[in-house]
């Protein structure tokens, strides 16, 4: 009789869990071999033709490329800062509360909103960046219209939202340490970054890695602010691999070609999720 009430708690979580994950995700895969059907011509089974297409597709390849770079230039970034801000925010400076409210405040903006304050940011001539810029005599710059510097500019604005997110965690579980630790580094005459180094960072791994995983999966799924700021452009420039999917899918209106992106995109996740825990988990220590 105990299963049997288990499993009726866990059937409403379970039925969730198939019809809007593995099922879509089973579907998604059957879709991707077979052709994109019409009202005339209905869907046949290609085998791995959209496969070979994905291939030979340099617009896939340009958005992996840029989805790539925006991976390694936002994640570390973004828990470093992360860490530094927890540590900042951890100690006993004035106004605590205030300052952790203003860490935390770009988390909870909504995505549309951030975009829109970025874009104010970005505005040639009018924009506060290139305001800025014009006190020291600097020339008006187009910086989401320059193929060299779109992808940098949203680096820097999902830095700016993604950091504070990531703090809470590590403010967490800076407080969960036993303070005896570093009443005993002082008492044995280690420095502040010694300390953090050989004691704080190895207790928080578990944090890290659970934040890594996260960030990873932050970093391919960024859509919002591409319909405000670049909708993929210039030129492919800008144009994230998860916003080349909705292109295809409701653009173009290739529902195949879009499954078969979507499963590289989520072999490509599931491939770096197993990367990171075979090589940070060596070094969490769980107490």
């Amino acid at each position: 009789m105990k299963h049997v009430y288990g499993w009726l708690l866990l059937t409403p979580a379970a039925i969730l869990l198939v019809g809007f994950t593995h099922y879509p995700a089973a579907a998604t895969l059957v879709d991707s071999f077979f052709s994109t059907g019409t009202a005339i011509r209905p869907s046949r089974f290609i085998g791995f033709g959209n496969y070979a297409l994905l291939a030979e597709d340099p617009i896939f390849w340009k958005v992996l490329g840029n989805n790539l770079w925006f991976a390694l230039g936002t994640i570390p970034t973004s828990i470093a800062l992360a860490i530094l801000m927890a540590v900042w925010v951890n100690d006993r400076l004035p106004a605590r509360a205030l300052v952790r409210m203003a860490y935390f405040t770009p988390t909870v903006l909504p995505m549309i909103a951030v975009a829109n304050i970025w874009l104010f940011f970005y505005t040639p001539q009018i924009g506060l960046v290139d305001q800025f810029r014009a006190l020291f005599g600097a020339p008006s710059h187009n910086w989401l219209g320059d193929p060299g510097t779109v992808l940098a500019c949203l680096m820097v604005m999902v830095i700016w939202k993604e950091a504070g997110f990531f703090m809470i965690f590590y403010l967490a579980a800076l407080q969960s340490l036993p303070p005896e630790l570093e009443e005993a580094a002082k008492i044995e005459g280690a420095s502040r970054w010694h300390f953090f180094r050989r004691v704080m960072f190895p207790l928080l791994m578990p944090t890290t890695l659970f934040v890594l995983v996260n960030a990873t999966i932050n970093s391919f799924k960024l859509v919002d602010h591409l319909f405000i700021l670049t909708k993929g452009g210039p030129d492919n420039a800008s144009s994230l691999l998860l916003y080349y999917i909705y292109q295809v899918a409701f653009s173009f209106f290739d529902t195949a070609y879009a499954s078969t992106l979507t499963v590289v995109l989520l072999a490509l996740l599931a491939g770096l999720a197993l990367v990171q825990f075979h090589l940070v988990e060596k070094r969490v220590h769980y107490r």
